[in-house]
């Protein structure tokens, strides 16, 4: 409990600094630092900040933020309320506040489908465009997921609980608290799925030993039926696709195979023979022997490797056509490996599972050479004082999640303080973050507005193709401009809000757009950005920022006026006519005569 309180306390005064800086109000940095959680532990499709508190017809509503659009996410509609305590001391949360709490939230779902509320609302807010979603992707809707985020600490653990249905639409509650994000951040593993087969789906699954008793990671070729694979995912959707290939599969939900679709509605019964099935891997496996038979009673954080489009198309099927699942079944390819191998393991599995595709699977794992390479860069590279310090810093790359708690928990003492002063964590940076500022400033700031796991799907697959090119690219040179990208990325955090012109949300999108576009306009006019002086100075020069601030105010001005026939601004900010458009706004910078800003500190390269 005690590492909990600290985690709890460290979270709150990192908040309070943020705040501070950027005036921004805590509920909000507090909102963005906790549920960036449900983005990257696959909960959610992307993660939208929306504020709404009042009543209708005598009920009281509320939301804090969605998922994303349900159309773009198995039809899942994600929903969230958020709060959050000042206290220094975590407060308990109990079943009923909790309940009471979905009830609020659910009833801005109901809400959201009545055109009297839904123009009752102010058209130019995210509640408006949230409620116009929602109504508009109803009929795609497949299930309802109420999620309560909270600093809180709860007493028992809620992860998908069926809670009801709305309309025929099935409603499940997941509670992330205090102490589920501490054990996230903390363990610097992914929140682990346990399937029990024999009691919660249907019966265990009939498997033969696919490799002798003295193996490392034993295997198992088993048989699922097409229902319990569709009702496991259903229950916890892309958190069961392994988190380095999750939006490389999801990126491509829409080009599902129509084979797939086709066997399962017209020749169920077929499925086995036509399908190469899933691969698997799994912590650990409960198995049985009875009369000589194996049959795999329980799966330790189950995941698949390979097999996404498979399961995604008999997870449509429970909607469309149900029935046929009684009659599908799926080959498993069940492989188990032990969470410290895993890093090593999985991607080979994954690799060879899925050589059909273009894109190299393992290019999405931290082990791949790009990550290796940055992560070297970031333990040794130190970078020069900012101003008013005599001191040299690092920047620390966390290529696997957990790394910095890690490695600084194995210290005491004098060592602690030595590590904390040489990479504070103001200067830790993840896989995501870097994606994000490469691609805002590689101009896509459509794709970055996507969500940091579909951002991070994209840009991987492009430095898969890129490394295999020129990996003498990325050297030492590049680490440096790569880490001022981020450095203005961060600074833009803390200035944007502070500006009169600021419109009160959509911080995120604003800065990456605001970028794309001084990039945009840098490069049509021959003056590109000199990210040496930032990492030389480690800061943003005024001129430099003026500039991007004056980029950013333009990109706002678009972001806030979407297009005709759409009032949701995040939803907006995804579409390449948004890019478009800022891209053809006029910007008038402080100083347009000056002389280029110097050069780029890395080499130009296209994703």
């Amino acid at each position: 409990m005690d590492s909990i309180l600290e985690f709890g306390a460290d979270l709150l005064s990192g908040l309070r600094t943020e705040q501070a800086e950027t005036d921004l109000p805590l509920s909000d940095l507090a909102f963005d630092r906790m549920c960036s959680a449900l983005e990257s532990e696959g909960e959610i499709e992307s993660l939208d900040r929306v504020e709404y508190a009042g009543t209708a017809l005598g009920k009281t509503i509320r939301i804090d933020g969605t998922g994303g659009d349900p159309r773009d996410a198995d039809g899942i509609l994600s929903v969230i309320i958020f709060e959050m305590f000042e206290a220094d001391e975590p407060p308990t949360i109990r079943s009923a506040d909790a309940r009471r709490l979905f009830g609020h939230l659910l009833n801005f779902v109901r809400a959201s489908l009545r055109k009297e509320f839904r123009d009752s609302l102010h058209p130019e807010t995210a509640a408006a465009g949230t409620a116009q979603m929602i109504a508009t992707a109803w009929r795609s809707v497949t299930k309802i997921k109420l999620i309560l985020v909270t600093n809180a600490i709860y007493s028992a653990r809620i992860d998908a609980v069926l809670a009801g249905s709305m309309a025929e639409v099935p409603i499940t509650y997941n509670i992330w608290d205090l102490t589920r994000l501490h054990r996230i951040e903390s363990s610097g593993m992914r929140e682990k799925i346990v399937v029990r087969f024999d009691r919660d789906f249907g019966g265990a699954l009939p498997a033969i030993a696919a490799s002798g008793d003295d193996v490392a990671f034993p295997s198992y070729l088993a048989v699922i039926r097409g229902r319990q694979l569709a009702d496991i995912y259903d229950r916890w959707g892309a958190r069961m696709l392994e988190s380095n290939i999750r939006s490389f599969i999801q990126a491509r939900r829409k080009s599902v195979n129509d084979g797939i679709r086709n066997t399962i509605n017209h020749e169920p019964e077929m499925f086995f023979s036509y399908n190469n099935g899933l691969s698997a891997t799994a912590d650990s496996v409960e198995v049985e022997n009875v009369g000589g038979a194996i049959r795999v009673v329980a799966a330790q954080n189950l995941q698949i490797v390979n097999g996404g489009q498979t399961t995604a198309s008999l997870h449509a099927a429970l909607k469309h056509s149900p029935d046929s699942l009684d009659r599908v079944h799926v080959q498993v390819k069940l492989t188990v490996v032990p969470p410290d191998a895993s890093e090593d393991v999985v991607p080979n599995i994954s690799r060879f599972a899925n050589s059909q595709n273009k894109i190299d699977a393992a290019d999405f794992f931290s082990n791949h050479p790009f990550h290796l390479r940055v992560e070297e860069f970031s333990r040794r590279l130190f970078a020069p004082p900012a101003q008013g310090s005599t001191r040299q810093t690092l920047w620390f790359y966390e290529r696997a999640k957990g790394q910095y708690f890690v490695a600084r928990a194995c210290l005491s003492g004098a060592e602690r303080t030595k590590f904390d002063r040489e990479c504070p964590k103001s200067q830790l940076f993840l896989k995501t973050d870097l994606a994000k500022a490469e691609y805002s400033f590689g101009m896509k700031p459509d794709i970055v507005s996507k969500g940091a796991q579909k951002n991070f799907a994209a840009f991987a697959t492009g430095i898969g193709e890129l490394w295999a090119d020129d990996e003498a690219g990325y050297d030492e040179t590049w680490f440096k401009g790569m880490v001022a990208k981020i450095i203005i990325f961060r600074a833009l955090e803390k200035a944007v809000p502070r500006q009169e012109w600021y419109p009160g949300g959509y911080r995120a999108n604003i800065i990456t757009y605001g970028i794309a576009k001084l990039v945009f306009d840098g490069t049509k006019s021959g003056r590109p950005l000199d990210l040496a002086s930032v990492w030389a100075a480690q800061s943003v020069p005024d001129t430099l920022m003026s500039d991007l601030l004056a980029a950013c105010e333009g990109a706002a001005d678009v972001l806030t006026s979407p297009e005709s026939g759409m009032k949701n601004v995040t939803e907006w900010a995804k579409k390449p006519a948004c890019w478009e458009a800022v891209s053809r706004c006029a910007v008038a910078y402080e100083d347009p005569g000056a002389a280029p800003r110097i050069r780029i500190v890395a080499r130009a390269r296209s994703h």
